[in-house]
């Protein structure tokens, strides 16, 4: 049977004692880690949230005391009171190493069957193990460090925004289902029949009808559910540092933000961001790094070699050109001996693999470069290309010929693959960047046809609106993207305040005033009485503690977090519900599979 507290209150934390703290009575509570019986003497870790303290029994301990603590296997949970006192084999890799614990009382008050994996940071069984029992998982250090860097943050985020005269408020979770550009999570009403509740992608209209209410500057660390295709760094159900003001302009908004990011820095890494934080246009992201995420640790930035390669015999070249299409490169600086002919093979079908139809390169090892496509140049055009880009012996260069857009992604995937294989990338560097000047509509280049890129309710800025039907490739939006590392962490904007606008830009997304109507009439008739101007931004909590915490999965950020296929593997959601559930929602199955993966 297990011992009880009886009384014994703890007075430190496992991580709080050091050498000042010796000759004091302490009681502490956590989990047994290692448990070392060498006979005379036994020593065991105490671990909890904090830190590990040395536990230590020997022939001054009580005989009952001394026999639990030879019992206890890993995990126990324990309450040990004793003495601080210094320690004879000094630990120097934990911060509670100078001392340890002379142990006159040990509760046993819950013990461990065996766990499935050993609960440190060097633990190699594989995730999906791990995540099976996620709340063991959670009780290895480095993820109470995590989640700790996560809370800190919060913490930050709402000190900064109320001492800024933000108004925190709630919005709903159950909303009615609007188009935000991914599919929602739906939610069955019971009272209403055949009707669907959506949890939100975002709070975007309501934080909006705040402002309208009268609120000037909202702040929610508001949970968003979006139903789309997963990754490191995407869950279906995520957190923003969602905000939103009221009379003010684009700047504004972003001196507010990045107000923040200096405070967060500051607090949490002791890192001093200057502000403002660097700009660069859409245009310019796109074209020097191929995304409009970039990550400016590094250079190797792509060049556009069009005209060289328009005076070339090269059909590939030619045909990219003829259809419209550009030539772009980048050098990758002192790669041609890392970089073989065997590893560009490699890289060839890498390129393949993300759209591109072929690679051509230059790899410049010896004192003549090797060009891939050398036999269909003429005299002095190779050497031509190398000064122009700036190419000496010992590096490479990567082409892609294609339609603009293609070639520009490909070669900025490119980039980012061989800067970590050749480990140019700095650590511990934060190179935080506006993307300004963002279009407000895109290109299909399959259907030809305009498509909208931000959320429906985007200002266009004002010089832009005359283009609106005649020009959509010259309409640009009053919107901006926070990128750290090439990791996009927020995008805001202004919002559209005149119910005109609002109805025209519903048009312009092939909506009927029926449909606008129905989707959005309760906005649009907010609109009618009075709005001020505003805007507002959500920035990622969930990618902010990822890149802070130095890891490269949300997984490792996030308590209870979804797989690749949305599944939680500890729980089994999503599981199937029973008849009579299924018959009060007034919902019948269609399909339903032997497998509880499959409906």
């Amino acid at each position: 049977m297990a011992d009880n507290l009886n009384g014994l209150k703890r007075t430190h934390f496992c991580g709080d004692l050091r050498a000042k703290n010796i000759g004091e009575s302490v009681t502490l509570y956590g989990w047994a880690g290692k448990q070392r019986d060498l006979g005379a003497l036994v020593f065991i870790d105490l671990r909890d949230r904090t830190g590990i303290t040395q536990l230590a029994f020997d022939e001054t301990t009580a005989k009952e005391v001394f026999e639990k603590a030879q019992s206890v296997r890993s995990e126990y949970v324990l309450a040990a009171k004793g003495t601080v006192r210094e320690r004879s084999n000094k630990n120097k890799d934990i911060p509670t190493g100078d001392i340890e614990i002379d142990v006159e009382d040990l509760r046993l008050l819950s013990k461990s069957e065996t766990p499935p994996f050993a609960i440190d940071d060097n633990c190699n069984t594989a995730e999906l193990g791990r995540l099976t029992h996620r709340y063991l998982d959670l009780r290895r250090p480095v993820l109470q460090k995590n989640m700790f860097m996560r809370h800190r943050i919060s913490q930050i985020a709402r000190e900064y925004f109320y001492a800024n005269d933000f108004i925190e408020i709630e919005t709903p979770m159950m909303i009615k289902s609007t188009p935000e550009g991914a599919r929602d999570y739906v939610v069955p009403s019971r009272i209403h029949a055949g009707k669907f509740y959506a949890l939100p992608q975002s709070p975007q209209i309501y934080k909006q009808l705040c402002m309208i209410a009268g609120f000037d500057r909202y702040f929610q660390l508001a949970r968003c559910f979006r139903d789309e295709d997963l990754r490191a760094d995407r869950q279906p159900e995520f957190t923003q540092i969602d905000l939103e003001m009221s009379f003010v302009e684009l700047g504004d908004i972003m001196a507010m933000a990045e107000g923040f990011i200096v405070k967060l820095m500051r607090e949490t890494l002791g890192v001093e961001i200057p502000a403002p934080l660097p700009r660069m246009t859409y245009e310019e992201a796109l074209n020097r790094y191929g995304t409009d995420k970039p990550d400016t640790r590094f250079e190797m930035l792509i060049e556009d070699i069009s005209a060289w390669a328009g005076n070339t015999d090269f059909a590939v070249f030619q045909n990219a050109l003829a259809e419209g299409g550009a030539v772009k490169a980048f050098v990758a600086k002192n790669a041609a001996a890392a970089y073989t002919r065997k590893k560009i093979d490699k890289l060839t079908e890498h390129a393949k693999g993300i759209g591109a139809k072929g690679l051509a390169y230059v790899r410049w090892a010896d004192a003549e470069p090797a060009c891939s496509f050398k036999k269909f140049l003429k005299e002095g055009e190779l050497a031509q290309l190398l000064d122009t880009l700036g190419a000496e012996q010992g590096d490479c260069v990567f082409i892609i010929s294609d339609k603009s857009k293609k070639a520009l992604s490909v070669l900025g995937a490119l980039r980012l693959l061989v800067a970590k294989e050749l480990d140019m990338i700095p650590e511990n560097k934060w190179n935080y960047l506006w993307i300004t000047e963002m279009p407000f509509f895109e290109l299909d280049e399959d259907s030809g046809e305009w498509v909208a890129a931000h959320h429906p309710f985007t200002m266009p800025m004002e010089e832009s609106i005359p283009y609106l039907d005649s020009d959509k490739g010259k309409v640009k939006a009053q919107a901006f993207d926070l990128v750290l590392n090439g990791t996009e962490l927020s995008s805001g904007s202004m919002r559209i305040t005149d119910c005109a606008l609002q109805t025209k830009m519903f048009e312009l997304l092939g909506m009927e005033q029926a449909e606008i109507d129905a989707k959005f009439g309760f906005l649009v008739d907010a609109y009618h009485f009075a709005a001020p101007p505003h805007g507002g931004m959500g920035i990622g909590l969930d990618r902010l503690a990822m890149l802070i915490c130095g890891t490269d999965s949300l997984r490792d950020v996030v308590a209870f977090p979804k797989v690749q296929n949305a599944s939680e593997p500890m729980s089994g959601a999503p599981s199937f519900i029973d008849e009579l559930q299924l018959e009060e929602l007034s919902i019948a199955l269609t399909q339903k599979e032997d497998s509880e993966n499959e409906v």
